[in-house]
């Protein structure tokens, strides 16, 4: 159910509109109701209350509404229009993938929202002002009125506040830092804390008739919904493997993974019911999400790293401090449960078998690229090996980085780096091999987890 409501909560956070539109409709029903509630009060206000109030005629009335709708229609536009350019330089000069975490950005879908509710509620308001120029009376909702001049102020510190924002976020350290808070998080809601302890699950095996469940749409797999899931297998009274997990790419009428029944041959039509049950509890986007997929993170990290050391960017000093924030995740998930997620019914039994990612697989599409797209910066290549020095002291498993401290040894060996980057570099592969072989006490020199 978490992970359900984390992944709606993901769609909606991740977009510029929802904030900005609940905010104008509330700001033209407070623009309609208000006058209404100004008309009833307005004689009963304490004297101290009414010479605070809005006190021109009805002619001041709309030229001040008029001056801020018209400046906060303005001052909109320019907020997009910066937003965009924001988005532009992040996608171009960073990586197209960070673009979700700039729109999932709260403090800019909240200016946006004030800026449109102060020019909605103005423009709302306007139309309850009377001069009594045509021969009617003259009506003013002083309240209504002074709460759009406040709503301008308000706006106007908006602008600086979020202008002071826009100058922060678009430093490439924070950018990194926001990545890596997300896919953080994503860690700790998708996954467990591994217990060394418990033996790894017996995993059910398919028969050789096991029938293949084929994706419902081509795109990603952004969520899955566990709980559907199971109940189509009980209902079935099946077994389920599925092989992919949040993140893989599926194409229409591929196996995704496969089914059984426990007991009797499961019949055609049982097994179409089943499918389409498991196809409704997948749900297929057209880009990946960081809700479920644990190594979304990564990838939107190493995405910088890479383009930082592509020729046209060549800023090796963004591609490390990426390096160390993907290191500092890959620590993290060395202490999590990547094993396969078993769905069980009341009586215990394994139904389904969700596989995921496993950490050999995580730390290569952290590593292979900034690898080889750095193979001739000695200063990456150091910092990949101090990745693999930092991560020797969190895994249980030391074959993953011994392959690839195995790999980076090729990278240096295949260089024409001088004699002194090479004995450097050399020392640092030294001290991988004194973190995995050399430890005492692992348990007692590993972090709590």
């Amino acid at each position: 159910m978490r992970r359900t409501f984390e992944s709606a909560r993901d769609g909606v956070r991740t977009r510029l509109w929802p904030l900005p539109l609940a905010s104008v409709i509330c700001a033209a029903l407070a623009g309609v109701c208000l006058p209404m509630l100004d008309a009833r009060i307005d004689e009963g206000l304490p004297p101290w209350v009414t010479d605070a109030l809005f006190g021109g005629d009805g002619g001041a009335a709309r030229a001040l509404l008029s001056a801020i709708a018209t400046s906060l229609i303005t001052v909109t536009s320019l907020t997009f229009s910066l937003t965009v350019v924001t988005l532009q330089l992040a996608s171009s000069q960073f990586s197209p993938r960070l673009l979700r975490t700039f729109t999932s950005d709260l403090f800019v879908q909240a200016t946006l929202a004030v800026f449109l509710s102060t020019f909605t509620y103005a423009l709302t308001v306007l139309r309850a002002v009377r001069g009594g120029d045509g021969g009617g009376a003259a009506s003013v909702p002083r309240v209504s009125v002074t709460v759009a001049f406040l709503l301008g102020i308000v706006s106007v510190l908006g602008l600086v506040l979020f202008l002071a924002h826009l100058a922060r976020q678009i430093r490439v350290e924070t950018m990194l830092r926001d990545v890596h808070d997300d896919a953080s998080r994503t860690v700790r809601i998708a996954t467990g804390p591994l217990d060394d302890r418990r033996p790894p699950p017996a995993l059910p095996a398919p028969p050789a008739d096991a029938l293949a469940i084929t994706a419902p749409s081509s795109g990603f797999l952004t969520s899955i919904d566990e709980a559907g899931m199971r109940c189509a297998a009980i209902d079935s009274d099946a077994n389920l493997i599925i092989d992919c997990y949040p993140g893989s790419s599926l194409v229409e009428g591929v196996p995704i993974g496969v089914a059984w029944p426990r007991q009797d041959r499961m019949t055609d039509e049982a097994f179409e019911r089943l499918q389409r049950a498991v196809q409704r509890s997948i749900r297929v986007g057209y880009e990946r999400t960081a809700a479920q997929d644990v190594s979304y993170g990564l990838r939107q990290l190493t995405d910088v790293a890479n383009k930082a050391l592509s020729p046209g960017i060549n800023d090796p000093t963004t591609a490390i401090h990426a390096l160390g924030h993907i290191s500092a995740l890959l620590c993290q998930l060395a202490g999590r449960d990547l094993g396969p997620v078993l769905l069980r019914d009341d009586d215990d039994r394994v139904r389904v078998t969700l596989r995921r990612p496993s950490f050999t697989h995580i730390l290569d599409l952290a590593i292979t690229q900034p690898r080889r797209y750095g193979s001739s910066d000695p200063q990456v290549i150091a910092r990949l090996f101090l990745l693999l020095e930092e991560l020797a002291w969190h895994v249980d498993d030391e074959s993953s980085v011994r392959g690839q401290l195995d790999r980076l040894r090729g990278t240096v060996a295949r260089s024409n780096f001088d004699d002194t980057e090479i004995e450097q570099l050399q020392e640092a592969a030294r001290r991988v091999e004194h973190a995995l072989t050399h430890l005492v006490d692992r348990s007692d020199a590993r972090p709590n987890r």
